[in-house]
Parts: structure tokens; sequence; C-alpha cells
């Protein structure tokens, strides 16, 4: 496993290799999502989080994710057209990744690895689970696919706020 959350590389839906370097400072809200899941309709509230916060430091950074009921079967452009016509989504979409099992993305390996689930099991249970990591790249917390993205407003404006010394 990389040293740091920021020596992980991941691709744009547009195939742009990143690195997450580029995000050091801010606070992340990782999210795996699906164009076809009873949580889709989270994109809007997403992007309504990433509209408000943007400016203080919150990036919401989406990985399509197909390992759950097949529920993200479009390619890239396919994911962005659905993204932007559908929710308007505006915040940083990427490939699509594994986040379970023998090709699990690094980026998610670490995710679940610093915030086990339930139990302290690290598998994620479904679409749409949320990481939350703070502006110096540690795993804070770990939200179910459930939790709404208006409920993680409170902790978003904590570590925004702790984090720019207020």
């Amino acid at each position: 496993m990389k040293d740091s959350i920021y020596d992980t590389e991941v691709t744009t839906l547009e195939g742009e290799r990143k690195d997450l370097s580029e995000y050091r400072g801010k606070v992340l809200l990782v999210v795996n999502t699906a164009s076809q899941c009873g949580f889709t309709p989270q994109y809007k509230g997403l992007e309504k989080l990433y509209e408000d916060f943007r400016e203080q430091g919150l990036e919401v950074l989406g990985f399509p994710c197909n390992q759950f009921g097949k529920q993200e079967p479009g390619d890239e452009a396919a994911i962005g057209d659905f993204c932007e016509t559908s929710f308007g989504v505006q915040f940083p979409m990427h490939a699509k990744v594994d986040v379970n099992g023998s090709d699990t993305h690094p980026l998610y390996a670490r995710l679940k690895h610093e915030a086990p689930g339930l139990l302290g099991t690290e598998a994620v249970k479904w679409n749409f689970t949320k990481f939350l990591v703070d502006r110096s790249g540690k795993v804070v917390s770990r939200f179910a696919p459930k939790d709404k993205p208006e409920s993680l407003r409170k902790p978003i404006e904590g570590l925004l706020d702790e984090d720019a010394g207020g």
C-alpha cells in the first residue's frame, strides 16, 4: 500500500491520469457511484455539497463501480453524459473502478483499510458508500449508502473549519 492517499493515481472519465496529490490540503468526499441504483438520486445531494463547500476546500470525487448488481453498465462517455444531463454533476468523476476483490483500486484499498465498516469489515457493501478524508489525507469517516449527502454537512463543515484553523 502506498505511503499516503496522495501517492495514488486515478483516471478521469476522459481517460486522463491524475495524481491525488493535486488535492493535498483539501477535504475529500470519495464516493463509489452507479447510474442505475436506488441511491443514484444522491448525485443531486453530492453536487449540492460540492457547490456549497467547494470554495472552502471540499472536493467530491466520484468513482463509478459496476460490482453491485451491475448497476453501472455504461462506458465512461455514457456515465459522464448521464451525470451531467440527469443531475448537473460538476464534481470530478473518474473511470470505473473495482472497490472490492482482487482488482480493488489502490485508492479503495487505502480507504477501506483506514476506515473499516461495521464489525471491522473492510469490504464496501454497496454503491454510494462515502469516505471523508481530511486536509492532511487521513481517512476520518465512512458513511453507508443509505446516509444521504445532506447528513454529511456537519462532519464536512467540522473538517473545513478545523483544518482552516477555526
